[in-house]
């Protein structure tokens, strides 16, 4: 076996593995291809490698609870159907009705298909961000947790649910420890795997004793120094991923220290969240509120460029934008929001909630567009010198209102920009074919133009052109985004 993916030696902002500068970009399952018995990954899996996705992300205990604008999903298995890393024994009953576990006796068939998934994931070559611990979010969730004292024989205390990624009570943190290390131990060996270390961690509730952001983000340091210390015995060692907590009382998502001296090696950022403030440095992002359908491409655009100079990996490790919405329109938001992340030199994590039981591959229509659209950005992002790219957005000075441009460029070679419409969907002329030219700085030379559809994936006709400090560039009819590319002919 190799050694596991790594930050790339020559370009921190993107990874290497198997000897190859990678991207990170997924429309993937919602994580719980392992936890939920009656869906059949090697389905998924082998579908996400025809689709040229790299990364997909698995929860390992984390169950979460079905609401109305989160619908049902491999995440939400029904009671008798999960299948946790703890044995069921009983005979009492646990609070989802099926048998209590026994903490201290491990479960045969969900370490079967953890190395099922991740052996074949390896086989693809994809990425797998096996996610630790997550946020319990309220008592309804808490209770489906094996950890929670009702759903186990092991005599733990009764604790608030926000209490749970803290390390107030020892004997829980105890029973994580446990847990941590079995799935360090039996994971170590694969080299296509990334350990999270908290699902949407938070704190600061702004009442009485619940945990502060400080405490939470102590617990997560702790967990952190478990997994160096564990792997410094072990053959392989991985990166993490993760951020700081989040607060929930004004709602903010600080993520400075999460680029600089968190002890993660990848920040990650779930850029939809129920109330949208993400901050960096003292400035503050409106990513767009969970599942509301909003594109926000500047903000997109602004954090990414303001956070690039870090020399820390960003991945928008799970936009729900519109994943709820399983129709054209939210797609769109999508496809855009991926190509624009990308091309700001960040990674990129979409839930395709088309992707159930039975349907492990997604609907015809997901098939048709998202997915497909996935596979012609992975394809494109992996065909640029990634080592030497960079996003250079200045180059751009004219282009046709209301497009926005992100361009990511080896400079002097290899010129890619990413003209896509910004508009939201409810503004005037959503939708409506646009035209006009591009005005950019280009070094002197013969360049070779081509422009790149991101729904078909093809070219078109390619012609030359003189670059100068104007080059300008008449666009084709186009409709939400195109992607021009100038190569400089040797």
């Amino acid at each position: 076996m190799t050694k596991p993916i790594r930050l790339h030696p020559e370009n921190p902002k993107l990874f290497e593995f198997r000897g190859k500068p990678l991207v990170l970009v997924t429309a993937t399952e919602h994580y719980g291809a392992v936890m939920n018995r009656p869906f059949l990954f090697e389905k998924y899996l082998a579908d996400a490698a025809k689709k040229k996705i790299t990364l997909t992300r698995l929860f390992t205990l984390f169950r979460e609870l079905q609401l109305a604008n989160n619908p049902y999903s491999t995440c939400k298995p029904e009671s008798p159907d999960y299948v946790a890393p703890f044995k069921r024994v009983g005979p009492g009953k646990a609070l989802d009705g099926e048998p209590q576990y026994d903490l201290d006796v491990w479960n045969p068939e969900f370490f079967e298909r953890l190395h099922g998934f991740l052996s074949l994931a390896s086989k693809y070559g994809i990425i797998v961000e096996v996610t630790l611990f997550s946020n319990t979010y309220c008592d309804e969730v808490w209770n489906l947790n094996p950890l929670h004292p009702k759903n186990n024989i092991n005599g733990l205390k009764d604790i608030k649910w926000a209490e749970y990624i803290t390390c107030r009570h020892p004997e829980l943190f105890k029973r994580q420890k446990a847990y941590l290390h079995k799935i360090l131990l039996e994971t170590n060996r694969y080299d296509n795997i990334i350990y999270e270390l908290c699902n949407e961690p938070g704190g600061g509730f702004n009442l009485p004793e619940s945990p502060s952001v400080e405490e939470v983000n102590a617990w997560l340091k702790t967990v952190a120094r478990e997994i160096r210390r564990t792997e410094a015995g072990l053959k392989n060692k991985h990166l993490i991923s993760g951020q700081e907590a989040f607060v929930y009382f004004p709602w903010e998502q600080p993520t400075t220290r999460s680029f600089r001296d968190f002890p993660v090696d990848i920040v990650n950022m779930h850029s939809s969240h129920l109330w949208s403030n993400t901050s960096y440095d003292g400035k503050s992002y409106d990513h767009g509120e969970f599942m509301k359908k909003k594109l926000r491409l500047e903000r997109i655009r602004d954090y990414c460029l303001d956070t690039y100079p870090e020399k820390k990996p960003l991945n928008f490790d799970e936009d729900n934008s519109a994943s709820c919405y399983k129709d054209l329109p939210a797609w769109l938001i999508h496809r855009k929001r991926a190509w624009a992340a990308l091309f700001g030199g960040a990674h990129y994590d979409y839930i395709d909630f088309s992707i159930v039981n039975y349907r492990e591959t997604g609907s015809p229509e997901a098939q048709k567009y998202i997915r497909t659209w996935m596979k012609h950005l992975s394809e494109y992002i992996h065909s640029i010198d990634l080592v030497n790219a960079r996003p250079v957005p200045q180059i751009v000075k004219k282009y046709p209102s209301p497009t926005l441009p992100f361009v990511l460029a080896v400079e002097g070679k290899d010129y890619n920009i990413y003209l896509v419409d910004k508009r939201e969907l409810e503004e005037k002329g959503y939708g409506k074919p646009l035209c006009g030219s591009i005005t950019c700085e280009l070094p002197a030379g013969v360049y070779e133009l081509a422009f790149y559809s991101p729904v078909t994936g093809r070219y078109s006709t390619r012609r030359t052109l003189t670059g100068s400090r104007e080059t300008r560039i008449k666009l084709p009819e186009f409709t939400h985004d195109i992607v021009l590319r100038l190569r400089k002919k040797k």
